[in-house]
């Protein structure tokens, strides 16, 4: 049996934890067919408008994003805010814009994995 095929187990606060833009900071554990992030962004942090090919799902577990993001009509910008106990999901390339509205912390599941994501500087 291969080290893929077997389960393992993850802490949170012994993962090294990067610091892809201002005001946020991320720790992550990438598998074969998805990837979690647990992303932490300090009120103020603004995740410019970026798409993306994997699929998304962000989590709010404390505090709050206002997203912007394509309105779904096709007559421009839509704003939601989502907070602690909801999550959005993001299909595939549709583009998005975050602000925390508070100190936040996320998990943002990602399908499929990849190393860098729209918080990545390029």
């Amino acid at each position: 049996m291969s080290d893929s095929d077997r389960a393992i187990t993850y802490r949170w606060d012994e993962l090294d934890s990067d610091e892809p833009m201002a005001l946020l900071s991320r720790k992550r554990v990438i598998g074969t067919r998805a990837m979690i992030s647990r992303v932490v962004l300090q009120k103020g942090c603004v995740v410019p408008r970026h798409a993306h090919e994997n699929e998304q799902f962000a989590c709010i577990l404390s505090g709050c994003l206002k997203f912007e993001l394509d309105s779904q009509t096709g007559t421009g910008n839509e704003t939601v805010v989502v907070k602690a106990g909801e999550l959005i999901h993001f299909p595939s390339n549709v583009a998005h814009a975050a602000e925390a509205l508070e100190d936040t912390v996320v998990l943002d599941v990602f399908s499929p994995p990849s190393e860098t994501t729209g918080i990545d500087r390029k």
